[in-house]
């Protein structure tokens, strides 16, 4: 064996034994997580049980936090707040069907604490929690979709598509969740009047975050993905692959209203993308028209005889001017109270 060639397999091996060992890491530390949780979730639960409440209880609380960490010294997580905490947690989501409270299990405790702290409903609650594990957000971004009220703007507008005609039953469900009725595209910090291509290329940009508003499971591909056919050039504007669906994703931007020819275009590029780019062992290819607004245009009359699985959704460049109003006065609010502790740490 030459030395290029031992030097490439050990590093292979290097980086086999790496993985190996983040893998194992992860692993332990869910299992960790998991135990944890289970343990606040028997002790908020003893804790509901003696029917203990903010006021005459302070004391009982108080007591028993000290009495805990005496007994467990060096433990940081039992402290009064944290066993209100824990009482909070049973009692939010002890009567939440089998598999939220599977999910909420797994979920990191500040992530729990500020779902808990923000959402107004056991409904509002799953749509944080789903999206926290579908998307590995880490609790910074799941605070910003918080903030950007993303379960309501899901909620808003009802989905059109007309994936129950033209996919297979077995996919249907799966490309209505992957479809939102809008976007939030705040982050590209876009004023209106804008052009699609401009659009596009800020959306490439910070296509990380795009992904994530896109949902799970989406890869990017490129964007203007060439389609040749006939000896003329037709381009895609996004272009991802969705590993849930196993299907190719097409998005075409428009910084206007819906038209119905919209749905004539991304049918005829669907039909390239399946004759040319799609594999044998890949579902159809799937496109999502995403439009300034939706207009008044009838979306279900203008998608229904065509063959191809298309949705319309529209995207929003700012939070309305309440939700911004609020967030400035948190933000303002966090400040003051980070530069606050600092000025004390240095004292």
């Amino acid at each position: 064996m030459n030395n290029e060639l031992i030097h490439n397999q050990y590093h292979e091996m290097l980086r086999d034994v790496i993985t190996e060992i983040k893998s194992a890491r992860v692993t332990l530390a869910q299992r960790i997580n998991s135990g944890m949780m289970q343990m606040y979730w028997n002790i908020g639960k003893r804790l509901s049980a003696e029917k203990i409440e903010k006021g005459y209880g302070s004391n009982v609380v108080k007591r028993l936090a000290a009495d805990l960490q005496q007994e467990f010294p060096g433990t940081t997580g039992f402290s009064p707040r944290n066993l209100w905490d824990m009482k909070k947690f049973y009692e939010y989501y002890f009567l939440a069907d089998a598999k939220l409270r599977q999910l909420v299990a797994v979920l990191p405790w500040k992530h729990n604490l500020l779902i808990m702290s923000n959402a107004n409903s056991l409904d509002e609650a799953k749509y944080y929690v789903e999206m926290s594990h579908e998307n590995s957000l880490s609790r910074n971004m799941l605070l910003n979709f918080i903030k950007a009220d993303s379960y309501k703007n899901a909620k808003i507008l009802p989905k059109h598509s007309n994936f129950a005609l033209t996919l297979p039953e077995n996919l249907q469900q799966q490309a209505d969740e992957m479809l939102k009725s809008t976007y939030n595209l705040e982050i590209l910090g876009l004023k209106l009047p804008l052009k699609e291509r401009e659009l596009e290329r800020r959306l490439v940009e910070k296509i990380k975050f795009f992904l994530l508003e896109l949902g799970t499971g989406f890869t990017f591909i490129g964007n203007q993905h060439r389609l040749t056919h006939n000896d003329k050039d037709y381009f895609v504007d996004l272009l991802f692959f969705n590993r849930k669906l196993h299907s190719l994703v097409a998005i075409d931007l428009k910084v206007g209203e819906f038209e119905p020819e919209f749905v004539g275009k991304m049918n005829y590029y669907l039909g390239l993308l399946d004759d040319k780019v799609k594999q044998n062992d890949e579902n159809p290819s799937i496109g999502i028209i995403l439009c300034a607004t939706k207009g008044k245009v009838d979306i279900e009359l203008a998608l229904r005889d065509f063959n191809k699985p298309i949705g319309v959704a529209e995207y929003m460049l700012q939070f309305p001017e309440k939700e911004i109003k609020e967030l400035i006065s948190r933000e303002v609010e966090e400040f003051t109270a980070e530069k606050s502790n600092k000025k004390n740490k240095t004292k």
